[in-house]
């Protein structure tokens, strides 16, 4: 991203901070779903934009970190330890599972990273007497607020919200870094990358660790909202397929067009579930396409094609 995108991205993200003052329980409900979306958005195009490979393995990444987070809640820990374990074992994990999968390339990786929220899901179904099995799992509230509903929503935003702003942090500087450098060489092409002293296993692994570390600590502050998670809510095949959607829509490669394809996507998706209840996944899926048939390089594109047509200075 451009510097002065850089600012309009963290001025906007940071104004998001006040929404608690609104004090509405529902629309801190959309703030924090919107929030989490962002997050997911955000970590899986440093691995998918930056680096340009497919992963699916988000839904896997977010079940991990809502089970080790929602565990550790159930047993007593508090809401800093479990998103400790539960970004530590993401980002531990996805290095060792980076170092293996991403010798694929394309489909053949594409259809490996899908595997690992299956083989997760099947772990935690088989360990009933940590995680409940098929049952599911009770979570007691992560932090007493002692305010009522609102006082709770809003807890869940500003730590839903504060999520976003460390990923965006963290993800920005990485890509002004010598690994956004690096993910750029893979990505224009991994054979001169490795000619040219860029050490492509490593970097890999590494975008495929951040796109996993941030996304696992959403899981975790989403069992605490929620209070109850099973498998097949925290594995859902959605929650991988969602956050390409978004980049997609927002802009494949920008940090910032992942913010805004996040929250477009929401927003429609919102919209849609309103007004058409009963067709809501064909008509989103309708809109959808049409946006990236017209919008072929997203959202954040639109001022550069003003310029092209004409609109503002060139």
């Amino acid at each position: 991203m451009t510097p002065r995108r850089d600012r309009l991205l963290f001025a906007a993200v940071l104004l998001l901070g006040a929404l608690p003052l609104v004090g509405e329980p529902y629309t801190l409900r959309l703030g924090t779903t919107a929030c989490m979306y962002a997050v997911m958005a955000v970590s899986w195009n440093v691995i998918g934009g930056l680096a340009g490979y497919p992963s699916f393995a988000t839904a896997g990444f977010f079940g991990l970190g809502a089970y080790v987070g929602g565990v550790t809640l159930a047993k007593g820990g508090g809401l800093i330890v479990a998103l400790a374990l539960a970004g530590g074992m993401a980002f531990g994990g996805a290095m060792l599972l980076g170092a293996v999968l991403l010798r694929l390339r394309g489909h053949y990786f594409a259809i490996a990273s899908l595997a690992v929220a299956e083989v997760l899901r099947e772990l935690t179904n088989s360990a009933t007497g940590l995680t409940g099995g098929g049952m599911g799992l009770n979570i007691p509230l992560a932090t007493s607020t002692g305010g009522g509903i609102v006082a709770e929503a809003s807890f869940f935003y500003f730590a839903m919200w504060g999520l976003l702003v460390l990923t965006l942090v963290i993800v920005v500087a990485a890509e002004r870094s010598r690994l956004g450098f690096g993910l750029a060489c893979i990505r224009q092409n991994e054979s001169a990358a490795d000619m040219i002293g860029v050490n492509a296993t490593l970097y890999k692994s590494l975008a495929f660790a951040l796109s996993g570390v941030f996304v696992a600590m959403a899981g975790t502050l989403y069992a605490g909202w929620v209070h109850y998670i099973e498998p097949t809510d925290v594995y859902d095949i959605l929650f991988a397929v969602k956050p390409i959607v978004m980049v997609l829509l927002g802009g494949l490669g920008s940090t910032a067009g992942a913010v805004l394809g996040a929250f477009a996507f929401f927003g429609i998706s919102e919209a849609v579930w309103r007004n058409y209840l009963q067709i809501h996944s064909g008509m989103l899926g309708f809109l959808i396409v049409l946006l990236l048939l017209f919008l072929p390089r997203g959202i954040i594109s639109i001022g550069q094609r003003l310029k092209t047509l004409g609109f503002g200075r060139a």
